[in-house]
C-alpha cells in the first residue's frame, strides 16, 4: 500500500486531496497543528480512514518525526497562511508559513527519506502584476501580496532542491479554485453563502470590493487530481492548472444571484474598506503543458461551479438558527 502525507489536510485542498488518495487505495496520513479545539470539520467524514498526525511548519523537529513514523512515498505539501488579504496584516508570519515552511519540509525529507516524492502547492499569486496573458510556467512572476512573494520564494526553493539534491520535488501552479469547503473570507464563498442568506431572508445586504477582478477560477476537486498526476510521471516538473478562462467577479455574482432568482443590484454593496492595496487586476492559466504531459484537463465549468456552491449553501442553512447564522456572516 502506498502512503502519502498530507499537510493542510484540514483545509479545501487537502480534504479533496485525501479523498482522492483513499479512492486509489493509499493509506493517508495528514498533519494538524496542536489545538485546543482542532478545526476538522471538513475532514470528518474521512476520520476513520485517515490518520492524523501532531506537526507544524514552523517547527522542523515536528517535521521530522512525523516523516519518520509516516515513512511516506509522496508528501504533499498543502499547508500555508492561504488567504491573501490577510498576508498584509500578518506579512512576517506568512513569509515564516508560506515561504519558509517548504524550505523546513524539504530539509526534513533530506534528512529522512531522499526518495520520497514532494508536492509544493504553489499559487496564481505568484505572477501577480502579469507581463503576459496568459500565464505560463516560463512566465515571469510579480507578486502584488506578501502572501504572493512568500509563494514564489516556496516555488523556488522547491526547484532549488530539486536541481541541489536530485530530489523529486514538483510544484503545482495552481490557479483559483473553489468549491463548498471554501471558506468564508474567501470571494467566492463570501458570494455564495451571501446569496443564500440572503434568498432565506437572513440577510439584505453583501458587501464587496472590486467587482471588475478578474480570475481563472476551477473547481478544487478537479484541480488536486493534477497534483497526485504530477508525482507519477517519471521526472518532476512544474505545471500550471487552470482552466484558460477568466471571469469577473460580477459575472460570479450574476450567476449566483440568477441561482436564487434573485436581482444581485438589489443587493450588492460596494466597500472600499475591502479592496487590497495593491490589487491584481486579472489572472488567466495556459494548462495546455498539463493537458499534453498529465493528461489533466477541468470537468467542472465556472457556472456549474458557482451552482453547486449556491446550491451547497442554501442546503447548510435550511433548519439552522438564524443568531447561528448571522455569527457565521
Amino acid at each position: 500500500m502506498r502512503k502519502a502525507f498530507i499537510t493542510g489536510i484540514t483545509g479545501q485542498d487537502g480534504s479533496y486531496l485525501a479523498e482522492f488518495l483513499l479512492s486509489k487505495g493509499y493509506k493517508v496520513y495528514g498533519m494538524i497543528r496542536r489545538s485546543s479545539v482542532p478545526k476538522l470539520d471538513r475532514i470528518l467524514h474521512l476520520e476513520k480512514d485517515i490518520e492524523l498526525i501532531s506537526g507544524d511548519l514552523m517547527d522542523e523537529s515536528s517535521l521530522i518525526k512525523a516523516i519518520e513514523l509516516t515513512k511516506p512515498d509522496e508528501v504533499y505539501n498543502l499547508a500555508a497562511q492561504s488567504f491573501v488579504p490577510a498576508s498584509w496584516e500578518q506579512s512576517i508570519l506568512t513569509g515564516k508559513i508560506t515561504g519558509l515552511g517548504v524550505t523546513r519540509m524539504l530539509e526534513a525529507i533530506l534528512m529522512v527519506n531522499r526518495n520520497i516524492r514532494f508536492y509544493q502547492a504553489s499559487s496564481s499569486e505568484m505572477f501577480g502584476n502579469v507581463h503576459e496573458t496568459p500565464q505560463k510556467e516560463t512566465t515571469v512572476f510579480y507578486p502584488r501580496s506578501p502572501y504572493g512573494v512568500a509563494k514564489v520564494y516556496g516555488h523556488w526553493i522547491t526547484v532549488n532542491f530539486r536541481e541541489s539534491y536530485n530530489l523529486f520535488a514538483c510544484s503545482g501552479i495552481l490557479f483559483n479554485h473553489e468549491s463548498p469547503r471554501r471558506g468564508l473570507e474567501f470571494v467566492t464563498r463570501k458570494v455564495s453563502m451571501g446569496v443564500a442568506m440572503i434568498k432565506m431572508g437572513m440577510a439584505d445586504k453583501l458587501k464587496l470590493g472590486n467587482l471588475d477582478a478578474k480570475r481563472d477560477w476551477g473547481f478544487a476537486g478537479d484541480y488536486v487530481e493534477a497534483m497526485w498526476m504530477m508525482l507519477q510521471q517519471k521526472k518532476p516538473d512544474d505545471f500550471v492548472i487552470a482552466t484558460g478562462e477568466t471571469r469577473s467577479v460580477k459575472e460570479l455574482v450574476e450567476i449566483a444571484f440568477k441561482r436564487v432568482d434573485l436581482k444581485w443590484e438589489k443587493h450588492i454593496v460596494l466597500d472600499k474598506s475591502l479592496l487590497r492595496p495593491a490589487e491584481v487586476h486579472e489572472l488567466r492559466g495556459d494548462s495546455s503543458k498539463a493537458i499534453k504531459q498529465l493528461g489533466w484537463k477541468p470537468k467542472v465549468t465556472f457556472e456549474g461551479l458557482v451552482n453547486m456552491m449556491v446550491d451547497s449553501d442554501m442546503d447548510k442553512l435550511k433548519g439552522i438558527d438564524k443568531d447561528k447564522i448571522r455569527e457565521l456572516s
